[in-house]
């Protein structure tokens, strides 16, 4: 299907929706985005796998990159897209392709106040080593070089500045096998895991307030193992805990203070990923942030601004998508808010 970029930001939304995209099979959307913006004799667009990065070169102080994954979850009985009233319906409306619409109307603007990068990625909604901006960060860092970046992840039109840092660690209960009709002679790992548990119902997580914005962490139980055989009295039970750190702490500092928490214990990383800080006070950000309007607010969850935080520029979340409807059979978007979201970030990139 050809992509007509001259058509209005919510009928665009519309025929990206209807081009089927769930994660691994991009590639039809993938071409017709291609396929839209090599015309652009502005544009130098390059492309890996189904990853598509288009840039200008026009000696700008500032570069920005606006980035947005392609894919969608699984459909659940709602493409075609259908609008009723302001509202458009059809997977993938909220997260994200009103965002990628809006990206692509912002590819058209020859004359930007900034230098821009368009990243276009793939396979966000699934396991993090197929994520394609990963893969551009792993093999050409370059194109994705700026000042600041924006990802136009489903914000309902405000500011989500950076984004929490994730880890989940193991905790071990250590006790003592036995027969279960001689339990007197075991000490048994599950029963062992009430201090663990009191640790965490008694946790006060942290308000930090980072670059102005106030994040809200977090210490949870997310799952619980133990046990070798109805008839054993278990010697390890294991308690796998989530914590959601401010990005004020870095991966490292994050897995010590986990390990202060339970001293008591053996604590293992199982995985992480550090956060990224918003960086508001950055004169791009700032000044995106004055022409969105609105309140910023801290991004409470991880998301992909973390991978250009990591390359050593702030990010910030900001999409016309409802967050509360992303992944729902119901999912919808304002069509006045995608319109919304152009028109400010276009006056952003013109005044």
């Amino acid at each position: 299907m050809r992509l007509d970029l001259g058509q209005d930001v919510g009928a665009l939304t519309a025929q990206l929706v209807d081009i089927e995209s769930v994660s691994g099979g991009e590639k039809p959307l993938a071409d017709a985005i291609e396929e839209a913006l090599v015309p652009l004799s502005h544009l130098r667009v390059d492309r890996v796998g189904e990853n598509i990065v288009a840039r200008t070169s026009l000696g700008r102080r500032d570069r920005v990159v606006i980035a947005g994954h392609i894919d969608t979850v699984p459909i659940a009985g709602n493409l075609p897209s259908s609008v009723d009233g302001d509202l458009l319906y059809g997977c993938g409306t909220s997260d994200m392709k009103s965002g990628v619409a809006v990206q692509l109307k912002l590819c058209l603007l020859e004359n930007p106040n900034k230098d821009l990068t368009f990243v276009f990625y793939d396979c966000e909604e699934i396991a993090a080593e197929r994520n394609g901006l990963l893969r551009l960060t792993r093999e050409h860092p370059e194109w994705l070089t700026g000042d600041f970046a924006v990802v136009m992840e489903p914000t309902d039109g405000l500011i989500e500045g950076g984004c929490q840092g994730t880890l989940r660690a193991d905790v071990t209960v250590r006790g003592v096998r036995s027969h279960s009709a001689r339990s007197w002679e075991g000490v048994n790992a599950i029963h062992g895991i009430k201090p663990v548990i009191d640790i965490l119902s008694a946790y006060e997580a942290r308000r930090p307030v980072v670059d102005g914005l106030q994040y809200h962490e977090g210490l949870n139980a997310v799952g619980i193992h133990g046990g070798v055989a109805g008839n054993v009295i278990p010697d390890e039970c294991v308690v796998s805990v989530n914590y959601r750190f401010a990005p004020d702490l870095t991966l490292d500092q994050a897995f010590e203070h986990v390990r202060e928490v339970f001293h008591d214990f053996e604590v293992t990383l199982s995985d992480g990923a550090p956060g990224a800080r918003p960086g508001l006070n950055h004169p791009v950000a700032a000044a995106f942030a004055s022409a969105v309007g609105g309140t910023p607010r801290a991004k409470l969850g991880w998301t992909d601004v973390a991978r250009f935080s990591a390359l050593g520029m702030p990010a910030v979340n900001c999409g016309p998508g409802n967050p509360n409807l992303a992944h729902t059979a119901g999912e919808r978007v304002s069509l006045a808010k995608i319109a919304e979201t152009e028109r400010r970030m276009t006056a952003w990139l013109s005044a």
